[in-house]
């Protein structure tokens, strides 16, 4: 396996002329100087009320940049080659990848040349051309999704669990690691409704309880839930009990209960827990949903983040159709 990890690493290098960052999974480590400029990083954007999120994302990001800027004699002689040498150990990533890490050291980049680290500016990051309406959006089939729920043995613990996540997703179309933070306070049992701040965009969002989604919370809680005193509603049932952390992934639940199912996973498509948002909101944009309501339920910012969706409904694409036999059209000549 060695052998044959150098051996990519090596085509790669033919390919890109770089030993891409994605065969070093950790940061290498920091010196006392590069720690604190990667804090004082985060500092900089928890001041500027950025999420949680991206706070750590960005800051992992700042720590691989520093490191390979610390090789090539460190920030303070930092230019534009070192700059493109770093975006070209990114040729391994998916283009969303490189999107976003890209548009974290602008961020880096930008805090690093107000404070004087670095004479280099933001803009000596090469810009990648957007995809984000290119891709279409994975979904899933109804009926596949239902299987799913079905399968799901609720006669244990960690089934009462899976059930009640699985169907949060895909009758509310919450984020998994919303999921994972939900604590009992975001309910309100009498009023039927579920409140919260969105972890990626810091927004609050307040949607109807459903019956199904209700009970199924309420199912675990009380005889599923392992006894804690932690806020979070759902838990990690193999020791040391407590709540899931940034770490773990909701995806091998899905992918686990959609095997039971027989329901085909493929590794060419995403199927993640992501793609049952997308599968919500293809589902209510075909029953005439309007879109600003769509987004609201998602928490998107934007109306063009969930227009994107039209794309993976076949019986929208056709509405959208152009008739070239229209009377009144004209022939381009």
């Amino acid at each position: 396996m060695y052998l044959f990890r150098v051996a990519q690493m090596l085509g790669d290098y033919e390919a890109h002329g770089a030993v891409l960052r994605r065969y070093s999974r950790t940061v290498s480590k920091l010196t006392g100087d590069e720690a604190a400029v990667v804090a004082r990083f985060a500092a900089w954007l928890r001041a500027a009320e950025r999420s949680a999120s991206t706070v750590r994302s960005y800051g992992t990001l700042a720590g691989e940049f520093t490191a390979f800027a610390g090789t090539r004699g460190g920030l303070a002689r930092c230019d534009t080659a070192t700059v493109g040498a770093f975006t070209a150990t990114l040729a391994g990533y998916q283009a969303k990848t490189v999107e976003q890490k890209l548009c974290a050291l602008r961020s880096f980049l930008r805090f690093a040349s107000g404070v004087g680290l670095t004479a280099v500016a933001a803009d000596a990051v090469p810009a990648v051309p957007s995809r984000k309406q290119a891709r279409v959006p994975s979904v899933w089939d109804p009926g596949d999704v239902a299987r799913i729920l079905e399968a799901v043995d609720r006669g244990n613990p960690c089934g009462k669990r899976d059930y009640a996540i699985i169907l949060l997703i895909t009758r509310l179309g919450l984020r998994s690691i919303d999921v994972k933070r939900l604590e009992f306070a975001d309910f309100d049992w009498p009023g039927n409704r579920l409140s919260l701040a969105q972890a990626k965009t810091g927004r609050t969002v307040q949607l109807p309880l459903l019956k199904d989604v209700g009970w199924a919370v309420i199912d675990y809680a009380r005889t599923g839930r392992p006894a804690s005193d932690c806020p979070q509603v759902f838990l990690r049932h193999t020791a040391p009990v407590g709540p899931f952390s940034e770490q773990d992934h909701l995806h091998q639940i899905l992918v686990k209960h959609a095997r039971a199912a027989h329901v085909p996973v493929s590794d060419k498509r995403r199927h993640g827990m992501h793609s049952l948002r997308h599968t919500l909101a293809t589902r209510l944009m075909e029953d005439g949903t309007p879109v600003e309501q769509i987004a609201d339920i998602l928490g998107h910012q934007s109306v063009t983040s969930t227009g994107v969706y039209l794309k993976s409904s076949l019986g929208l694409l056709a509405r959208c159709a152009l008739d070239p036999d229209e009377p009144g059209r004209q022939v381009p000549q």
